[in-house]
């Protein structure tokens, strides 16, 4: 059987997101700064260098399907002959607007897929995002509100006093004494109020939808929404690949 790989680039407004493919089967991914063309192939995982020179691929000849939120970091990378850009007319997803992010798109038709429709998808990345599909792979719609640590940022980077802090490792008391807890309490249980909230309007809409989680704080908001909640603690899973199967989806096509 020829032997095909492909990797997968999701730029994100914080990291570079990565994933390779074989055979057009997502394998693993990984995270990096951002960082100049010609290093990326340093951090490849082991498993994928070996196949690659057991096959005798040449590097600069592997497609790289790019997943891109940030304009300028596209400009980076489009010119290389073997990056293939992703936009919203190569997903299989109805009523989708033209603002509409391709990473929750992708991440939507990923969950949709493994999950199956409908499907509310809650991305905790830089920027918080809620997106729902309904059983007829029709965008039913979302939202978007700052992610954990860019209201941490805000807070520490707007106001004289208040310091950054840590996001928590479990949910963190309601009531505080000192102004790190306070700020801790005040984003995390006002977040996880307002999505348990969008949760439990989801589920009047679409009680049988499943709801997963993904982004880089995703895992940890899954906690903290499964903590302050029963109700949610059954509802709810994480997954922090979903971008990247929904990209093994298209790729099955292209």
């Amino acid at each position: 059987m020829m032997v095909t790989i492909q990797f997968g680039l999701s730029i994100g407004n914080s990291r570079y997101h990565w994933a390779w493919f074989l055979n057009t089967k997502f394998q693993s991914s990984w995270d990096t700064e951002y960082l100049s063309i010609d290093r990326y192939l340093d951090f490849l995982p082991i498993d994928c260098q070996r196949i690659i020179n057991q096959s005798l691929l040449e590097f600069d000849r592997i497609p790289i399907y790019l997943v891109s939120v940030v304009p300028s970091q596209t400009t980076i990378w489009q010119h290389l002959p073997q990056v293939k850009l992703i936009t919203l007319a190569d997903i299989p997803l109805l009523d989708l607007y033209p603002t509409l992010g391709i990473d929750r798109a992708l991440a939507t038709l990923g969950a949709g897929n493994i999950y199956g429709y409908p499907i509310l998808v809650i991305d905790g990345g830089t920027a918080l995002t809620i997106t729902g599909v309904d059983a007829k792979h029709r965008l039913v719609g979302g939202a978007i509100l700052p992610g954990l640590r860019l209201q941490i940022r805000s807070l520490s980077i707007g106001t004289a006093a208040l310091p950054a802090i840590e996001l928590p490792p479990q949910l963190p008391p309601r009531w505080c004494h000192h102004t790190p807890d306070a700020i801790a309490s005040g984003i995390v249980h006002t977040v996880s109020s307002g999505i348990g909230d969008f949760i439990r309007d989801w589920q009047d809409l679409f009680p049988d939808s499943q709801i997963v989680l993904t982004g880089g704080d995703g895992e940890l908001l899954a906690g903290y929404l499964q903590s302050n909640s029963l109700y949610l603690a059954a509802k709810i899973s994480y997954d922090r690949d979903l971008l990247f199967l929904g990209l093994s989806a298209i790729l099955r096509d292209v």
